[in-house]
């Protein structure tokens, strides 16, 4: 989300924004501090961009969590960076860019330059205005909308709320605002995104109000689908399972990130679920909403997990057949309470029990897909195939970048990029569909 607010602040100061680190003569970073493979892949990102200003870029800027996390560390070990930017420095944010490039930058007679300005973010608190004045960078048909930062759940294995605070909600009337400007530009689909997206209203008005929220979206007429990502199993109320049931615009689709099912892991993680909640919460969104897509995340190799442990979160798996699912080796994070806990599972151990976990997945994502034959959805087209044999998109219970994708088959002469089209699914593979479209 902030890269695309930045975006916006590049653009209203005359900058032109380029994907191509060539010809970019300012390039900015935006880092996530959250897991080891992220870290690593960002500090990678950062020694490439450096090479890159050796021979032409006249500035590097590394912003992000990263930056939050190891500021004094990162000052040190790379000279290579022009600008550090952490997250508690967001609402000065131009003006510390604005510092570093004065010579540059567009004058107060708005003389313009001819500079570019590349942002490389190796993962996704601005003004209000900066909300507004976002670039959209994800296409035309759908945008994310963040309706909160930070998180306040304290899970021993994560960082975030060390980085980023607690969880803070942005005011109703904002988010609507931001909501009614993204359709007025066109978009076709609304993706609701927080830490925690239950969590939504507590901190201003005392309780969860994510379903009064997503029922005013709704309300916009240019909106035609509307999601929620990242809601923790005991924000789940009645009203939401009840509003997502009902409301045709909202996809039947719940993203619960589980993380495990053995109930002594599950406290050692400060998780605030059982396993028997856990159940019965999917038991009933499932009786609610029959065709409801669900989706979770799990971590494996948390310390102390035993075979035992994981046999039972296998079979959990097998027989709560989730629709979606990914998985992730627990990462040992300084200055989590987790990291301080015995018996840390080897990385051999780790990396078997992911295996084993995806692979199981596998075969249940197809049989879940095996009863979507010759049933009939509507279609988002996003893309054609480089062949320009198929038209590529996504049904409403899939997640861009994300979930599967629809491969319909091509008629001559038709153009139906970027519309919503009906079609019949015809073949499934493990996680994509084949269809054709509908008259």
């Amino acid at each position: 989300m902030i890269q695309k607010q930045l975006f916006g602040l590049f653009k209203k100061n005359q900058y032109e924004i380029t994907n191509n680190e060539k010809e970019a003569q300012i390039i900015v970073i935006n880092t996530c501090g959250f897991i080891d493979s992220a870290k690593e892949e960002a500090i990678n990102t950062i020694l490439e961009m450096a090479e890159y200003k050796k021979k032409n870029c006249k500035y590097l800027i590394v912003m992000g969590c990263l930056v939050q996390r190891y500021y004094e560390d990162l000052l040190k070990l790379l000279p290579e960076v022009d600008l550090f930017i952490k997250i508690e420095d967001y609402d000065t944010l131009w003006e510390k860019i604005e510092n570093l490039i004065k010579k540059d930058i567009v004058t107060k007679s708005n003389k313009k330059t001819s500079q570019k300005i590349m942002d490389i973010p190796t993962m996704p608190m601005l003004t209000e205005e900066q909300f507004l004045n976002r670039t959209i960078t994800t296409g035309q048909n759908y945008a994310y909308l963040k309706i909160g930062e930070g998180c306040s759940n304290k899970c021993t294995y994560c960082a975030i709320p060390y980085i980023r605070g607690p969880f803070v909600s942005r005011e109703k009337e904002d988010i609507l605002q931001e909501a009614n400007q993204l359709a007025k530009q066109g978009i076709k689909e609304i993706i609701i995104i927080a830490q925690d997206t239950t969590k939504y209203g507590v901190d201003l008005y005392g309780e969860s109000k994510l379903a009064e929220l997503l029922k005013e979206i709704s309300k916009i007429k240019e909106i035609k689908w509307i999601r929620f990502l990242y809601s923790y199993p005991e924000g789940i109320t009645d009203e939401l399972i009840e509003l997502v049931a009902t409301n045709p615009k909202i996809a039947k689709y719940f993203d619960i990130p589980i993380q495990h099912v053995t109930n002594s892991i599950l406290k050692k993680m400060n998780r605030k679920t059982s396993k028997e909640q856990i159940q019965d919460l999917i038991l009933k969104i499932r009786n609610k909403i029959p065709d409801v897509t669900l989706r979770t995340s799990l971590i494996v190799g948390f310390p102390g997990e035993t075979e035992e442990n994981f046999e039972e979160l296998l079979q959990f798996i097998h027989t709560a057949k989730f629709d979606k699912l990914g998985a992730f080796m627990y990462s040992k994070e300084e200055g989590t309470p987790s990291a301080k806990l015995p018996n840390q599972i080897h990385g051999n151990t780790k990396k078997s029990r992911y295996r084993r976990i995806m692979e199981e997945q596998q075969k249940i994502s197809k049989e879940n897909l095996q009863k979507k034959l010759h049933h009939q959805y509507d279609v988002l087209v996003e893309n054609v195939s480089f062949d320009g044999k198929y038209y590529i998109g996504r049904t409403m219970q899939d997640v861009p970048e994300i979930d599967g994708l629809v491969y319909i088959e091509r008629q001559k002469g038709t153009n139906y990029l970027n519309k919503f089209i009906r079609c019949e699914i015809i073949k499934v593979d493990n996680y994509d569909l084949m269809a054709k479209i509908k008259e």
